[in-house]
């Protein structure tokens, strides 16, 4: 007689079981048998009663509510597949309908033997908490189709020319002279120049290729006017004209460029044909290089328009939340970099050892799309010299920093947490002051200093610096369990918007619509979790996902559970960055304030499950602490 063992191990996780394992499911599976249509388990049903696990046939996964069709299918199920895992982990009743497609032949596990196949099966358990992933990989699995399908719309010669103009046109007057117009064309790093009359109307147009062909080759003086050597008559089109028309008029004429013009005839732009092969196809590695070389912060922002698209490129591409944070991070340091180099230009500090410091969430390389600055110096005095002289130089350098950041896109910070705040311009023995008194001395102002400025790391300048602080941080903070303890009960604030009768415990918005606060209550529950975790271990990572995982197998760690915390807390990231891309994109400032209504069944589902993942994660620092 064939066992139930015989048959699963063929199939993951079942292939992965200890043979005691396997035994234990020979010895107390029970095989059933249902018919197409039948309904095994619903959320009316309560509480499961057994795990089921496919031996033949197909079980549909639908939303609870919904017509029962396929259309409303969230997973399909079949041969090896087990459920409803996260029903009958958390004691609770089914989120979904499970119905069979086909004739189904399922064994089933009493509810009591999976809780101690859970307790006794290091591969059943580690399955188990991996089931949260496999809902977090359906639900980019949505997204990236989703945003697959927007893609696929924006990058179609339906898209309106006006949408593909990447910075003001460069032009020149009727009396510009020829050497005028080459100089421009220089400083500008452009191709070419068109040239207007008095009303703003593209008239003519000079290219690289005219200045060799007309001016060199045909020995014109440089200081005749652009007009003798520009081409006229230039192929003009309406703003709003599609991309499919500029592609067939560079076609029928033959031509590279292309003046677009608004009602009254003047000139806003131009489309050239790499304009129209790239459709805003923009990555990394071309966005970083147009930001490194801007030249100014008009050119900067200018750049920094692209990061948004190169994050929705990535979102339809599927790119997780913990790789498109650290992209959107990378940028962003790119950006910094470059404004502090600009403005090193007309500040002289090569004197004096400092470095820009990153905090908060840019210190942690998890920036979403919505940030604003958080940011500051240490320095190191030249020997001799009075400090707050140094103090004042990096100030008046700080302050151009944050005004050119603010320029670029990046607020400044309410706060005030900022480099050109002599709060945050600190000399090092300053800093190592100002963290131990905050250790010594937890009140509520200093641990929330402490989720800000612990969380921090070098962009400019001497890193050593910011190594020194790490060090004296984690001599601290390692040897003070009270700190620890009470920084663990700050992070212990506030709970996950976990309802119990409703899903979620929501806050109302403007217009009477139930939100949730995706970084308040949701990521910030990981984040300071992470923090209490990593400053008790000196362990001397900033991003939330590394400390999880540095700290998993060290006492008072999260040990197996880390991959589900970590999936938990990277789908909420992934909603901020979607919620805030699509609010973005509607003309609206993102923000971290998601409706509720607006989430799908899964989506609610995974949500729910995160949230009892940070829960678990809080409960752990609550028996750590004896909270």
């Amino acid at each position: 007689m064939t066992t139930p063992s015989a048959l699963l191990r063929q199939y993951p996780p079942f292939d992965r079981f200890e043979p005691e394992a396997l035994a234990f499911l020979d010895a107390n599976l029970k095989p059933a048998r249902f018919g197409a249509g039948a309904v095994l388990i619903s959320p009316e049903q309560g509480e499961p009663q057994s795990l089921y696990i496919v031996a033949k046939g197909k079980v549909q996964a639908s939303e609870a509510g919904g017509s029962g069709t396929l259309t409303d299918a969230v997973l399909s199920l079949s041969i090896g597949d087990s459920f409803p895992i996260g029903a009958l982990s958390g004691r609770r009743a089914s989120a979904h309908i499970y119905t069979a497609l086909s004739s189904l032949d399922v064994y089933l596990l009493p509810v009591d033997a999976f809780h101690q196949l859970m307790a006794t099966s290091p591969a059943f358990a580690r399955h188990c908490s991996g089931y949260l992933a496999t809902l977090v990989s359906e639900s980019r699995k949505q997204l990236q189709a989703y945003f697959s399908q927007r893609a696929s719309e924006q990058h179609s010669l339906n898209t309106p020319l006006i949408e593909l103009i990447k910075r003001s046109p460069i032009s020149v007057n009727s009396n510009t002279t020829i050497q005028r117009g080459v100089e421009i064309m220089g400083e500008h790093k452009a191709g070419s120049v068109i040239v207007v009359n008095g009303d703003g109307a593209p008239i003519g147009l000079m290219t690289q290729s005219d200045v060799v062909r007309r001016v060199v080759l045909g020995r014109v003086p440089l200081d005749q006017p652009i007009t003798e050597v520009m081409s006229h008559h230039p192929a003009m089109l309406p703003e709003n004209s599609l991309a499919y028309d500029a592609m067939f008029a560079m076609a029928s004429r033959g031509i590279r460029h292309l003046m677009l013009v608004d009602d009254a005839g003047r000139l806003s732009g131009v489309i050239s044909e790499r304009d129209l092969f790239a459709l805003q196809r923009v990555g990394l590695g071309q966005v970083r290089r147009a930001i490194e070389s801007a030249e100014n912060v008009a050119a900067l922002k200018a750049a920094l328009r692209d990061v948004q698209q190169s994050a929705f490129n990535m979102l339809a591409q599927g790119v997780g939340a913990e790789q498109l944070t650290q992209f959107i991070s990378t940028l962003n340091d790119a950006a910094t970099e470059r404004v502090l180099e600009l403005n090193l230009r007309h500040h002289s500090l090569d004197d004096i050892e400092w470095t820009w410091l990153a905090f908060g969430s840019e210190g942690r390389e998890e920036q979403t799309l919505s940030t604003d600055q958080d940011n500051g110096i240490v320095f190191l005095p030249p020997a001799g010299s009075d400090l707050e002289a140094c103090r004042d130089r990096l100030l008046a350098f700080a302050q151009d920093v944050n005004k050119d950041l603010d320029s670029c896109g990046f607020p400044l910070c309410k706060g005030n947490i900022m480099a050109g705040n002599p709060e945050w311009c600190l000399s090092l023995d300053e800093w190592k002051a100002r963290f131990s008194l905050w250790i010594r001395s937890p009140q509520p102002e200093a641990l929330l200093n402490s989720t800000i400025f612990f969380d921090f790391r070098s962009l400019h300048g001497r890193p050593e610096l910011a190594d020194r602080m790490h060090e004296h941080l984690f001599e601290q903070s390692t040897a003070n369990s009270a700190f620890q303890r009470m920084l663990a009960q700050n992070a212990l604030s506030v709970a996950p918007p976990l309802g119990l009768i409703r899903d979620f415990v929501t806050e109302t918005d403007e217009s009477g619509k139930a939100f949730i606060d995706l970084k308040k209550s949701g990521a910030r529950l990981f984040v300071d979790a992470a923090r209490v975790m990593a400053l008790a271990h000196g362990t001397d990572v900033a991003s939330t996902v590394k400390r999880l995982r540095r700290t998993a197998k060290m006492k008072g760690g999260v040990g197996e559970e880390v991959e589900a915390l970590i999936d938990a807390f990277n789908f909420i990231q992934l909603l901020r960055l979607r919620h805030q891309h699509l609010e973005t994109g509607q003309g609206r400032p993102g923000d971290n304030r998601i409706l509720v209504g607006s989430l799908n069944q899964l989506d609610r589902r995974i949500l729910k499950e995160a949230f009892r993942q940070a829960k678990a994660l809080q409960q752990r620092l609550k028996l750590n602490y004896q909270l």
